[in-house]
């Protein structure tokens, strides 16, 4: 029975949460990537962090998905709950101070601040697998094309 209470109490956490999640656009989420300083940062492109949240979440900030070792990651990032965020239902390092269910909702800035955090790390982009196999080495500046944005591409390869 306390299995079944906590799922209820976990819907109940992620129900409304889910109501203002939002699928971005991919050309709307470069201009929010890049409003929140973003391109550059730590040497990646917005083509970096547009191709990984493609491949990490489909720009859904709704979307959860649960890892074989009982953590599961959050948001357009797949931001993990043994690490950046607290689900409330696994042990956690919690390093963004934030609850998972905060990744679900369009206002993705406290995503992106985790995201630079995890950046900023030693292993910077190498944390998510998808960058890894989809876009490092990669020429990403099709993520951009039709974008009609005012900055050009950062091209000063620096990844550390």
């Amino acid at each position: 029975m306390q299995a079944w209470d906590t799922m209820v109490v976990t819907l109940a956490i992620l129900m409304p949460a889910t109501v203002d999640a939002k699928i971005f656009e991919r050309c709307d989420l470069a201009m929010k990537l890049e409003e929140a300083g973003l391109n550059g940062f730590k040497g990646y492109t917005i083509g970096d962090w547009l191709c990984m949240a493609h491949y990490e979440s489909g720009f859904d900030t709704s979307f959860v998905d649960h890892n074989p070792d009982g953590s599961s990651s959050y948001g357009i990032f797949q931001l993990n709950s043994a690490w950046w965020c607290d689900n409330g239902v696994t042990p956690t390092q919690n390093l963004c101070h934030m609850e998972c269910h905060e990744l679900f909702n369009r206002h993705i800035l406290d995503d992106i601040m985790c995201a630079k955090q995890i950046v900023s790390s030693q292993n910077g982009m190498n944390t998510w697998d998808s960058w890894n196999q989809h876009c490092s080495g990669h020429d990403l500046s099709e993520w951009l094309k039709g974008c009609h944005m005012y900055a050009k591409p950062y091209t000063t390869e620096i990844h550390p």
